[in-house]
This record gives C-alpha cells, sequence and structure tokens, in this order.
C-alpha cells in the first residue's frame, strides 16, 4: 500500500459508505488520495479509468482500483423508485397527475429492459427466436465450467435452460446476471515506473491501449426508454481508434451479458459483426471458445455472477489473465489482445482494450 499514489474504490450499493477509506483501515491509512465512484453497471470500468487518469496526468506513479459490492439477496433491480400501481389510475399526493407508466410504456425492471432491447433488434433485423437467446445462455453455461471463479459452474442444457421459470420474455432465469457477493482488484503503474520492475513483473504486465467512457448523446427515443446501442458503439468507435486496431484484431471479449438478449445486440454494438449481422455471427460459432472470436469465456455474467461494483475490473482481470496465460483449462491459445465491455443504464458504457505484455 505505501507504493500506491491513488486509490480508486467502485461500489454501487454502498456508494455513500466511503468503502476505499474503509479499505484503508484494513490495508494501510497511507493518506493518499481516494476517490470513490458509482457508476452503476459501469463503476468498475470507471474506478480503473480514474486511477489511470490520475498516473496519466503525472499525479501519481502507481494506483489501486477496486470494485466490490454485497449483492445477494437484493431481487429485482430497477432503475428508480417504483409506485405501487393497482391498474387503475388514482390522482393522489404530489404526483397525482403523473399515471405509472411501468408495464405501460416499457417497463424500469432490468429484465424487462433487456427483453425489450433483445426483442427490438430481432423487429428490425430479423432471425430471432427465444431458442437462440437460449443458445446464447448455452454457451455461457458450457463456458463457466472451466472457471472455478464462477458463481455457478454448471452446463445446461437447451430445454433446461428454456423450460426454467420465465422472468421477462425471452429472457428465463438461466439467461439472467446472477445477483452475488464479489471484488476485483487491480494495480495501475506508468510505463517508467514498470521499467523499475522485476523481468517477471514486466512480464505479467499488461497494457492498457484504450480507455473509454460513454454517456448517451441525445436522441428522441431515448428520453422514454433506455438505448444501450448509441453509447456502446460510439465507446467501442472511440477505443479501436486509441488502440489502433481494429476488431478483427481481437482474440477474445468480455462484453456485457447482464441478459442474454444483451449480448446479441452487443455483438453489433461492439463491431464484432457487420451491422444487423449479431444472429448469423453467432450462427456461426465464432463466440464458442474454440471459436474464431470467442466471447465471455469467463461464462459471461450469466454464469460467474454480476456484483455490479465490481464486474468491470473482474472483465479486465480475465481477460489480462488470457493475455498472461494463466487461464489454465480455459486458456484462449495465443491471446495478445483483448476487449472488456460493461454497460449501466443511467447511461455509462466504459471499453478497455488490453495487450500482452511485450517483455
Amino acid at each position: 500500500m505505501t507504493d500506491m499514489g491513488v486509490i480508486a474504490a467502485g461500489s454501487l450499493m454502498a456508494a455513500s459508505a466511503g468503502i476505499g477509506q474503509q479499505l484503508q483501515k484494513q490495508l494501510g491509512q497511507t493518506g493518499v488520495p481516494v476517490y470513490n465512484v458509482a457508476n452503476a453497471c459501469a463503476t468498475g470500468a470507471t474506478a480503473l479509468r480514474v486511477a489511470m487518469m490520475a498516473i496519466k496526468s503525472g499525479e501519481a506513479d502507481m494506483g489501486l482500483a477496486f470494485g466490490v459490492e454485497k449483492l445477494s439477496g437484493a431481487g429485482l433491480l430497477t432503475g428508480g423508485s417504483r409506485k405501487d400501481d393497482s391498474g387503475v389510475f388514482t390522482p393522489s399526493g404530489r404526483y397525482g397527475a403523473v399515471a405509472p407508466t411501468d408495464g405501460r410504456i416499457g417497463t424500469e425492471i432490468m429484465p424487462g429492459v433487456f427483453a425489450q432491447i433483445g426483442m427490438e433488434y430481432g423487429h428490425r433485423y430479423g432471425g430471432t427466436s427465444f431458442e437462440l437467446f437460449a443458445r446464447i445462455s448455452e454457451k455461457n453455461h458450457a463456458h463457466s465450467t472451466l472457471n472455478p471463479l464462477a458463481a455457478y459452474s454448471k452446463r445446461m442444457t437447451l430445454d433446461e435452460i428454456m423450460g426454467d421459470f420465465m422472468v421477462a420474455y425471452p429472457n428465463t432465469r438461466p439467461m439472467c446476471s446472477a445477483n452475488c457477493d464479489g471484488a476485483a482488484a487491480a494495480v495501475v503503474v506508468s510505463g517508467a515506473t514498470l521499467a523499475t520492475l522485476s523481468l517477471e513483473q514486466r512480464r505479467r504486465a499488461v497494457k492498457i491501449s484504450a480507455s473509454v467512457l460513454t454517456t448517451d448523446p441525445w436522441e428522441e427515443s431515448c428520453q422514454i426508454l433506455p438505448d444501450v446501442n448509441t453509447l456502446t458503439r460510439n465507446a467501442a468507435t472511440l477505443a479501436y481508434e486509441q488502440a489502433g486496431i481494429g476488431p478483427s484484431d481481437l482474440d477474445l471479449v468480455e462484453l456485457h451479458d447482464c441478459f442474454a438478449t444483451a449480448e446479441l445486440v452487443h455483438y453489433d454494438n461492439l463491431m464484432l459483426c457487420e451491422q444487423g449481422g449479431a444472429v448469423d455471427f453467432f450462427e456461426s460459432g465464432a463466440t464458442w471458445r474454440d471459436g474464431t472470436l470467442p466471447v465471455n469465456v469467463s461464462g459471461g455474467l450469466e454464469s460467474k455472477g454480476h456484483p455490479i461494483g465490481a464486474t468491470g475490473i473482474a472483465n479486465v482481470w480475465e481477460v489480462a489473465t488470457h493475455l498472461r496465460g494463466e487461464a489454465g483449462p480455459r486458456q484462449i491459445d495465443g491471446a495478445k489482445v483483448g476487449l472488456t465491455h460493461v454497460i449501466g443504464l443511467g447511461s455509462a458504457c466504459g471499453v478497455h482494450i488490453l495487450e500482452k505484455s511485450a517483455a
């Protein structure tokens, strides 16, 4: 801890609890700046970016970014506070002139929001079905069996997935990310500082070639229903430009599959396929661990879980582990470049591109 010049701490549910200072009391109080970050599901990625920015500005040579969440038992997450809805509009109180919109104009319950997003994609481009979305989940649960850190390491058949409890069509329970407790951390150093470390530390170092955070540009449609597409595509475009690469240079991707429907649309948003071609891209087998561009080899959020504040850094850890050649039986052979992606409604999108060390 004495080497850390800055700490960026991410937690959504404990946003006002001073998580960074609490960690200092456990590991060492050195008086360095602590930034406590909350940014929806992009909280962890934002914490990492904050630590990076402090180092790039020259304020610190080494920093710690971490995310943590206690989420087990939280239940269904919504985009805001919900009112009782009896089905009959009765004017009352300060908001008596405003009828609840949930179930009338979309929904703010997360499974419903992302169900709509997947259905909209199918309506626009065709090719989607209940079974197709379930097969995306089948892939991720199959990948989870090689990840000892996944919350659920269990292969599930297509029939099991499709026959499970329906949360929000077409997402059944196994097609939803798992609420769980979790934490992840990363130490970030400047290039000059890295050069002073041991050969083994330099060998295991992973270069962050791009770090991008975007929010929604104004669009008429997203004033009513969330738009996860535009800000993700904008973030991906900027990240590829920063890193000087294109989607074809990627060896693996960890994207934000909060629901199976979300994974499909983000194939397109991250430009892993041609626009409108997400269904064909999945059907080609490319996204499986032995495919041409493996996606969510960790098992994704549907299997490894989604402790909100930790997820952005956990995705970075997963890709970094492959770039180091330390992923064990799930290792993507020869992995040199990977991309991580998280998105939180509100909205915020974080994309990082990582490269294997040249040491």
